[in-house]
């Protein structure tokens, strides 16, 4: 059976979580193919929340393994503390596997991004300052070679490698920086408490996938952060340093293109981002500010508060493109409810030229202006639908546009947190 990817769609915190959590009931593995601790995946079951930032969001069912895969980057202490949150709750967590190639997010790592961040001032990126960029850094450099979660297994091994990455660490810190150096000792009794949760569950993940795959059983692909976060394909620099894309799960995973049967692109009814950089559609205005509050727009990892405007079609249609989306899964459709009227941007102008995508020179993103589309507005509740007839005539209308515009048919719509609030195409 071939896998299924699910992908965030916009800029991230578009309910990819929900969305996984629903195919993980059915699921034999859910392997999550990129990305770090800077990710953040709520699930709503009755009235609790689980909010997750690395363990993939099948964890809830306990048969469905949960596998973080060669592309993830591992911060082994937020690893274990989220372990031991979930099993306060009774989520064993007995069902997660993680790969042994998959890089360390150490505590220089962290430092270094704080640092980073905080001598950008004005100029910030926006990072989460969870290490995120400089463990990719490291990766990609290769020498003094970056940790991998294989090399927590042998002390002598790890000592080696933390130490070789001190020696250049200590550098930046003390002269670019001015910050005292670290200690080989203090480094790994920082991540020493974490390493027997987390190292008994270190595995050949990608042998557990390709059984998965040869026994024809049912594999989910999960990204975190969205499609123009993406470090190639997004709004650069703003992004993050890995590929959020579809074919991001093939690096990340080891899963061939060819062994892939669906892309479901998860995309909000309307769009948010966090962070800086351009963002066509935002209101900043009473109504980009009810629609943060309406859906809750407060980041899972940062709780920093969300940019929110009108649904932006022209990144919709060139995200399906990008994806090659075969279903979207629509998410927080009954944010809207209360409108009266609906904006949804169906092209660009800039600078006097009308553009249906999203420009490959993104410094034109800046000179964009929105051209936007009204149309009417449901204003009733839509939490109790259970099928497409429900839905109002206006809330069809309103999916049938996203629908032209992204030249992709509607998979499932999300009128609700809770898992039963989805309504299936």
């Amino acid at each position: 059976m071939p896998a299924r990817v699910v992908v965030g769609a916009q800029w991230g915190d578009e309910g990819k979580g929900k969305i996984t959590d629903i195919l993980a009931e059915s699921a034999d593995v859910v392997v999550r193919y990129q990305g770090g601790s800077n990710a953040g995946h709520t699930v709503v079951v009755g009235s609790n929340s689980f909010k997750l930032h690395l363990i993939p969001s099948g964890i809830l069912h306990e048969s469905t393994l949960c596998v973080m895969a060669s592309g993830t980057i591992i911060d082994p202490i937020c690893l274990a503390d989220e372990m031991i949150g979930l099993r306060e709750r009774d989520i064993t967590c007995d069902n997660v596997r993680i790969s042994e190639n998959a890089h360390v997010i150490m505590p220089y790592h962290r430092l270094l991004d704080g640092l980073q961040e905080e001598s950008r001032g004005a100029g910030s990126i926006g990072t989460t300052r969870r290490g995120i960029g400089p463990t990719y850094t490291d990766k990609t450099r290769r020498m003094p070679r970056s940790i991998r979660m294989v090399d927590l297994l042998d002390q002598g091994v790890l000592r080696d490698a933390v130490a070789a990455q001190l020696a250049q660490k200590n550098v930046i810190f003390q002269e670019m920086y001015g910050h005292a150096p670290l200690s080989v000792d203090e480094v790994i009794e920082e991540i020493s408490g974490a390493l027997p949760i987390v190292t008994p569950y270190v595995t050949d993940a990608r042998a557990i996938i390709r059984g998965c795959l040869s026994r024809d059983e049912q594999v989910v692909l999960e990204g975190a952060q969205g499609t123009f976060l993406d470090l190639d394909y997004g709004t650069y620099p703003f992004v993050t340093s890995s590929h959020p894309v579809s074919g991001g799960a093939c690096l990340g995973t080891g899963v061939a293109p060819t062994e892939i049967g669906e892309v479901i692109a998860v995309v909000k009814a309307y769009t948010t981002r966090v962070g800086a950089g351009a963002f066509v559609t935002e209101l900043e205005d009473a109504t980009g500010e009810n629609l943060r509050e309406l859906g809750a727009e407060y980041g899972t990892t940062t709780g920093r508060p969300r940019r929110c405007g009108w649904l932006d079609g022209v990144a919709l249609r060139t995200s399906a493109e990008l994806n090659g989306a075969t279903g979207l899964a629509v998410t927080k459709l009954d944010v809207l409810d209360e409108l009266e009227t609906i904006q949804i941007a169906t092209a660009y102008d800039i600078g006097g030229e009308r553009v249906d995508r999203m420009p490959e020179n993104l410094d034109h993103m800046e000179d964009a202006r929105p051209v936007y589309e009204e149309m009417q507005g449901w204003q009733q509740p839509l939490g109790e639908c259970k099928k497409v007839a429900d839905l109002p005539a206006q809330a069809r209308a309103y999916l049938d546009r996203m629908t032209e515009l992204a030249d992709t048919a509607i998979w499932a719509v999300s009128v609700g947190p809770e898992r039963e609030q989805t309504v299936a195409f």
